[in-house]
């Protein structure tokens, strides 16, 4: 059971991170949504119970500001249960062979910062709080944390990275906190690019128009294009009830990869 838990989620603003705001508040639970844009987490906060939503404006490089969106949140609702590290953006499969070292440099600087600090430094700002409850951390992750093709060579090692961070935070936190991860796959989500590239202003949904809203390249891909099919697994493990045995462990909700790998190439440039 989650009711009554405070959750607080980093890139609640869209996507996963609000498809997920919207999942804990309908369970009972009390949610912090981050967002380094603060209007749009607002915005998602509007369709929700205002007595049970806080809309925060962090960007999860920056520590003083994440501990200024703990510190508004505990005031807000007393505690602090689970914690979503969830922010990222992609590289849109951007190959090695497609840039020249000034240009992966400034990707690999802008997407690490991002995608791998931003984890660090929202769990460090949250582990003290997460003791008291004897909480948790759920991480999300990606099926670029297992598998190739899922981005280019920077975002998937960043999310290799994070995959690392999960298990030493569940090895360090270890046992008052639990710290697991979901490995999702690709959805319909405003997910960005590097702004270093010019890709701030490109969503991830625009790479789905064309195949007419499904996922060609997995096994399951009519359902795992929607952000609320990935919240089940994000819910179980936030659950001291249901998961309260289960750290250093990923759930992949990546529509199948494993039982098949991508059908084609999803991206990448030949030689």
């Amino acid at each position: 059971m989650i009711a009554g838990q405070t959750v607080f989620i980093t890139g609640a603003g869209s996507g996963l991170g609000a498809a997920l705001s919207r999942r804990f508040v309908k369970e009972g639970a009390n949610v912090a949504l981050v967002d380094v844009d603060q209007e749009r987490a607002r915005t998602i906060a509007q369709e929700l119970d205002p007595d049970k939503v806080l809309a925060l404006g962090a960007d999860v490089r920056d520590p003083a500001a994440l501990h200024a969106a703990v510190s508004a949140t505990l005031e807000k609702f007393n505690q602090l249960d689970t914690v979503i590290p969830n922010a990222g953006i992609w590289d849109y499969n951007r190959s090695v062979t497609r840039h020249n070292g000034n240009e992966l440099s400034q990707i690999f600087d802008e997407i690490f910062s991002i995608n791998v600090k931003g984890y660090l430094l929202t769990v460090e700002a949250t582990w003290r709080e997460l003791v008291k409850t004897r909480g948790s951390i759920i991480m999300t992750l990606s099926n670029a944390a297992f598998y190739a093709a899922g981005g280019g060579p920077i975002y998937t090692a960043s999310k290799f990275a994070d995959r690392g961070l999960m298990l030493e935070f569940a090895y360090e936190l270890a046992p008052k906190v639990r710290v697991n991860g979901v490995a999702v796959g690709g959805m319909r989500t405003d997910l960005r690019g590097p702004a270093s590239i010019g890709l701030e202003t490109r969503s991830f949904s625009d790479s789905l128009d064309r195949w007419q809203g499904s996922n060609p390249y997995i096994p399951l891909h009519d359902i795992s294009t929607d952000p609320a099919a990935f919240t089940g697994p994000f819910v179980m493990l936030a659950s001291p009830t249901n998961a309260g045995n289960i750290t250093g462990a990923i759930i992949n909700a990546d529509g199948g990869i494993a039982a098949r790998g991508f059908r084609t190439a999803a991206g990448g440039d030949e030689l």
